[in-house]
């Protein structure tokens, strides 16, 4: 390496710091220098927070300067590409990324990556799957292209802890460009044999450079407090204490605005972040964190791979994640440009339930596959996936899962033609062999965050460790090593967080849109629901499945009556939010237990001192909700079902109740007759959801 290049480099390196005399860590300049001077091809293994993505910038920069064309970055989440753009600008890099949300700007960026006016085009690995990008852009450019960036590049191993189908397409890809075009591989995840399978994968004449895994600035600390009311206390007692603003990581959206609620109620800026929120949102929260407006965001992984804040100060988990590469991951967040930062997980009764169930639906069942296959077989033209949702009973996430597990196999038995999905000729059987290979280990890795909760060793070796670093040791600063706590038990405020836990209540959101038609033809249904058919904002009393009101629904259904304190606490629900808005009482029957709502919703009616009338009625019996898994298939179930009886009604807003929402169809149904018939508000009250999560 010669030391003109060596200046070069480092004077851009000074200029993205903006600090004069600032120099390379170990390993940047030499992955730099096999991009620029060797056009080779690097797989980049080095901890969070090491500046991989200063690598392919300053040798984007340099490649630009000696007139190679545009980089091409295939990044996974757009909170990375986002903090990849800002990172770019003070390199005088101009980059832009094509994504969901910024369509109305795809044009005007498309036309500047093929014309030679952008220096870096961004894409997600899903883009490469799109028709119109691989015409519209890669094929104008593929000729051009000076540098080929794969950011996470574990995903592309089906051996890595966040493997993504869609990245199988970037080894086709790989495959076909020309042998001097050089390729940037990073990842912190990669243990060896994900390293050795992506290595493969990236071709011939691979250059590995692998570096320490340790994190200095890390202090890790495990509490194991089982019960979530504990938990909640434990943050609210702890959060304030701790420097700094930072995540908390929660294992679902559910998880997310429940401790966002209660630290907020508590005077914590607290605010959740996950995969509902729109782009904008997203965008508005993750600049609120980095500006350090809020003192934590309350996350799912929608906020994960490669969110840059140097000054972090924490990142905690309300649960363990499904690999202790997930957690190195994402407590890798924090501590990068600060010399301390505290890494603190709190183990839950709940991990190993809701780890198993994302392991045991990674994959399309082969009974899905068989139904998708079948359904384009019987279609010569292909279906889209509205038309799918109405030949498959399955969840709209199915099928999308399943499509793409199909679309991007060697072979694909499917393939996507503008918005309709076709059979191929090809002949397909599922690997089942290899699905249980990779569940297996899963499964290990569960098993392996399990050990790390009760490991009596230092806490950043064993992670080091479990990705193959030969460098590791013992830090010296995690709980292990210093003696600090290694459980939590009689939190103050427990009794605070029970009680708020007991009345945290959920919405039923009012559907806005029938089921695509003939699912209600029988009604004559279709199309936007008009607002003089749209119930009201609803509630439910609980999550079922989750915590002491769960308890006392799921044993009134079982014995055939729900228990007075479940009366008491709808009546306490309903003076809370509808009173004296509501008049009258009402319920959603039941031909298979006719006493069992109707009993309830007198007896609340009584409470309230309201009028109660049976005047909806049931006219056939129909599968069990529970059992349609889409919204086509949901609302057919229940076409024609129920009637009203006139003579019954009573004028003035009603409530609505039943025992379980799960689509939130039935409410919609039974709520639009009733707002038919009475021309005044409807008001759905369940004891239990099975929507939100």
């Amino acid at each position: 390496m010669s030391n003109t290049f060596r200046r070069e480099a480092e004077g851009l390196l000074q200029q993205a710091l903006d600090a004069p005399g600032a120099t390379f860590r170990d390993g940047q300049l030499e992955a730099i220098h096999n991009a620029v001077e060797l056009r080779a091809r690097t797989l980049v293994v080095q901890r969070t927070g090491w500046g991989k993505s200063m690598v392919y910038f300053i040798a984007t920069r340099l490649l630009r300067m000696r007139g190679a064309g545009p980089t091409l970055i295939v990044s996974p989440l757009l909170a990375l590409m986002r903090n990849q753009i800002q990172s770019a600008a003070p390199l005088g890099i101009r980059a832009a990324t094509l994504n969901s949300e910024n369509q109305n700007t795809w044009k005007e960026i498309e036309k500047a990556i093929v014309g030679g006016e952008l220096d870096v085009l961004l894409i997600s690995p899903e883009r490469l799957a799109n028709d119109r990008f691989v015409e519209n852009v890669l094929g104008p450019i593929a000729g051009k292209i000076g540098l080929f960036v794969v950011d996470e590049a574990h995903c592309i191993s089906d051996w890595g802890h966040d493997f993504r189908p869609d990245y199988r397409r970037i080894r086709r890809i790989i495959s076909g460009l020309p042998k001097n075009l050089p390729v940037i591989a990073t990842t912190a995840t990669a243990n060896s044999r994900v390293v050795d399978d992506v290595a493969a994968q990236l071709g011939d004449d691979i250059h590995i450079q692998r570096g320490p895994l340790t994190r200095e600035s890390l202090q890790l600390e495990v509490y194991e407090i089982g019960a979530k009311p504990e938990r909640l206390a434990w943050l609210a007692e702890e959060l304030p204490k701790v420097d700094g603003s930072g995540i908390i990581y929660a294992l679902t959206k559910r998880d997310t605005r429940t401790i966002a609620r209660y630290l907020s109620d508590r005077g914590i800026d607290a605010v959740a972040y996950n995969a509902d929120l729109s782009g904008e949102d997203r965008i508005e929260l993750e600049r609120r964190l980095q500006d350090n407006d809020v003192k934590a965001l309350v996350a799912t992984t929608a906020l994960g791979m490669g969110y840059d804040k140097p000054d972090l100060g924490f990142v905690m988990h309300y649960q363990a994640p499904q690999s202790v590469i997930h957690y190195y991951q994402q407590v890798g967040r924090a501590g990068r440009g600060i010399a301390r930062a505290r890494g603190i997980l709190l183990s839950g009764r709940e991990d190993s339930r809701i780890n198993r169930f994302f392991i045991e639906n990674a994959f399309p069942t082969p009974q899905d596959v068989e139904l998708i296959l079948e359904a384009l077989e019987l279609s010569e033209e292909g279906l889209n996936k509205i038309e799918l949702e109405a030949v498959v009973n399955l969840k709209q996430s199915q099928i999308d899962k399943t499509l793409k597990f199909l679309s991007v196999e060697d072979n694909a038995p499917v393939v996507k033609r503008a918005t309709r999905w076709v059979r191929t000729p090809h002949s397909y059987s599922m690997d089942l062999v290899g699905i249980q290979r990779l569940t297996d280990r899963r499964n290990e890795e569960w098993a392996e965050v399990q050990r790390y909760v009760s490991h009596a060793g230092c806490r950043m070796r064993f992670l080091a460790e479990a990705l193959d670093d030969s460098l590791a040791e013992d830090c010296g600063r995690c709980d292990r090593c210093t003696g600090g706590a290694i459980a939590a038990s009689n939190v103050e405020g427990t009794a605070e967080a029970i009680q708020y836990l007991s009345k945290n209540s959920g919405l039923i959101r009012p559907r806005k849109r029938w089921a695509r038609a003939p699912s209600l033809e029988h009604y004559g249904f279709s199309g936007t629901i008009k607002a003089e058919l749209r119930v009201e904002e609803g509630r439910y009393v609980c999550n079922w499945g989750d915590g002491v009101w769960s308890e006392l629904v799921s044993g009134g259904k079982e014995h055939g009556h729900f228990d007075e304190t479940l009366v008491a606490r709808c009546v306490e629900l309903v003076r809370e939010e509808w009173n004296p808005d509501i008049t009258w009482v009402t319920c959603v029957p039941s031909l298979r237990r006719p006493k069992l709502v109707a009993s309830l919703a007198k007896r609340i009616a009584n409470a309230l001192g309201l009028p109660f009338s049976a005047c909806v009625h049931k006219i056939r019996e129909t599968a069990p909700q529970k059992t349609m898994e889409n919204s086509y298939h949901q609302a057919s179930n229940l076409d024609g079902a129920f009637e009203i009886d006139e003579t019954a009604v009573v004028r003035g807003p009603a409530l609505l109740i039943d025992d379980m929402v799960d689509s939130g169809w039935t409410f919609c149904i039974v709520g639009a007759l009733l707002r038919r018939s009475i021309r005044e508000p409807v008001y759905p009250l369940a004891l239990a959801s099975t929507l939100d999560s």
